[in-house]
């Protein structure tokens, strides 16, 4: 008699803000030991993509497997609708149990009367409220949560509980300045002991959610959200000196590159640059903005801080990985990590995001590792997106994939059965409802980017320009090749179905 197979488990681990080519394994000025052992026993993916290079529209992309102009997030700023159907609903009609540790962001810090946020103030830090809930939320019927990045003065909720906890009552101290404000007198050295940076309380309260479903036998569907290496760029010793800015290699725009780019790429890399004119409230719009750093020893430092950022991370993913060993999980848990977008740190004369589709922004870390299923070892270049995850998951543990859900199932690509699922990403911006508006298709070997209302736009080739340095819009020797990416982009766009879109608030 054959005793009945276990279920298949699912550990989703997430960074913030991570470049794709910022892993040991294929970058050798880093060391991640333990994201290099997932590259060694599973695939990865070399040509992943994000829906929307900025936090809130991918992370909702994530959980309803619908892009941002579908499930109505699409911006910072905006809330993703209780309403929406999330795939964690899925798993928890098929018997699953779902949680999520770390962060969430699928909703802005300025809620209001009609689209309420518990990821707002004053409730964020209302310590009391945080002590007796966790869940249900978005699907997951379990959530530890927090909200700031390094020393932002955002922190509270289970965070901050959790430091409580483990004897750090002066917890505050480490991000707020006398006018409890955040402190941006700390550079690069956060004084915060190891023993309390939210990468420990990540790793601890994943791997107790672990050890919990080990000891009910229960199937897991866990969401293991890391805060790094986002900015600000800051990180307790050790790691503030592991890496020695003057022999890292520091990316810098190539003079003249953005002589036939759109206007506000040329902008950035003014003094005063003013972009008034494209925004129709008074809020900010992420990247346009100056990007110039006249201090070149601080341009080298925020780029080895960075690294000790994610080497840090790394340490504690590879904890999380450690405990399905332990538990005896590890053959049964698909293990992906991936980022939610990319990050600028000196490509192109760009720093950390904003409405420019350049590879280093809308291209993704992405590992999946399910021993005896994904084949170890292997390198692939089949075209991912993170919309996919979601009904991936589903496919991979039996359960019906709702309709709604526009992603892809990769779930044969990543066993090795079939080459790919997908020949083209969709990677979309969007800040205000008519002025910053722009969508990019990408294949195996171009890129198309168009621009609400605009007649500028970006063409890149990437098999001859993998540096993306020379933009071919308005190249006649690819007007044949802009037609036909115009044709297969509108085609791209007509499979989707756009929602309505909720008013912005401050991010």
């Amino acid at each position: 008699m054959t005793s009945k197979r276990k279920k298949t488990n699912i550990l989703l681990i997430t960074s913030d803000q991570q470049h794709w080519n910022t892993i040991g394994a294929f970058n050798p000025e880093l060391s991640t030991p333990n994201l290099d052992r997932l590259v060694r026993e599973g695939t990865a993916y070399t040509r992943a993509y994000c829906p929307n290079p900025t936090c809130t529209p991918t992370r909702a992309s994530i959980i309803t497997g619908q892009y941002p102009s579908q499930h109505g997030a699409w911006t910072l700023g905006t809330k993703l609708l209780e309403d929406r159907h999330t795939v964690g609903e899925n798993f928890r009609e098929a018997g699953y149990r779902t949680a999520l540790v770390g962060k969430a962001h699928f909703q802005p810090l300025r809620g209001t009367e009609q689209y309420p946020s518990l990821e707002s103030y004053p409730i964020l830090q209302d310590l009391d409220y945080w002590r007796d809930f966790n869940g249900p939320f978005y699907g997951f019927d379990h959530v530890e949560l927090a909200r700031n990045h390094t020393n932002e003065a955002h922190v509270g909720q289970h965070y901050a509980l959790w430091m409580e906890q483990k004897g750090l009552a002066n917890w505050r101290d480490f991000f707020l300045s006398p006018t409890g404000t955040m402190d941006r007198s700390i550079k690069h050295s956060w004084p915060i002991p190891e023993e309390f940076h939210y990468n420990t309380w990540i790793a601890e309260r994943s791997n107790a959610m672990l050890e919990t479903y080990k000891e009910n036998d229960e199937p897991f569907f866990l969401w293991a959200s890391f805060f790094d290496p986002h900015p600000d760029y800051l990180v307790p010793a050790p790691w503030d000196a592991m890496y020695n800015p003057d022999k890292l290699t520091i990316p810098s725009v190539t003079p003249g590159e953005h002589a036939q780019n759109p206007p506000h790429f040329g902008m950035t890399q003014e003094r005063q640059p003013d972009f008034s004119h494209l925004r129709e409230s008074g809020n900010g719009i992420h990247g346009y903005h100056s990007h110039l750093i006249d201090d070149e020893k601080e341009r080298k430092q925020l780029v080895a801080t960075y690294y000790g950022m994610i080497s840090l991370m790394d340490k504690y993913i590879g904890r999380i990985l450690d405990k399905l060993d332990e538990l005896g999980l590890a053959e049964d848990t698909v293990v992906v990590f991936t980022t939610d977008h990319g990050h600028f740190f000196g490509q192109h004369g760009l720093q950390a995001k904003g409405g420019f589709h350049y590879e280093d922004l809308i291209k993704l870390p992405f590992i999946v590792r399910h021993p005896g299923q994904v084949p170890a070892g292997r390198v692939s270049a089949s075209i991912q997106s993170l919309v996919d995850l979601a009904p991936t998951f589903l496919s991979l543990c039996g359960i019906p994939v709702p309709h709604a859900m526009t992603g892809i199932d990769q779930s044969r690509v990543w066993r090795g059965e079939q080459e790919q699922a997908r020949d083209h990403a969709v990677c979309e911006f969007r800040h205000e409802p008519t002025t910053i508006h722009q969508k990019t298709y990408v294949n195996s070997r171009y890129k198309l980017t168009v621009y609400y209302n605009q007649t500028y736009g970006e063409l890149f080739d990437l098999l001859e320009d993998p540096g993306e340095l020379n933009n071919r819009w308005d190249d006649e020797t690819y007007t044949e090749v802009k037609a036909e990416l115009m044709l297969k982009f509108l085609w791209a766009e007509l499979g989707k179905e756009p929602m309505p879109m909720p008013r912005i608030w401050g991010a």
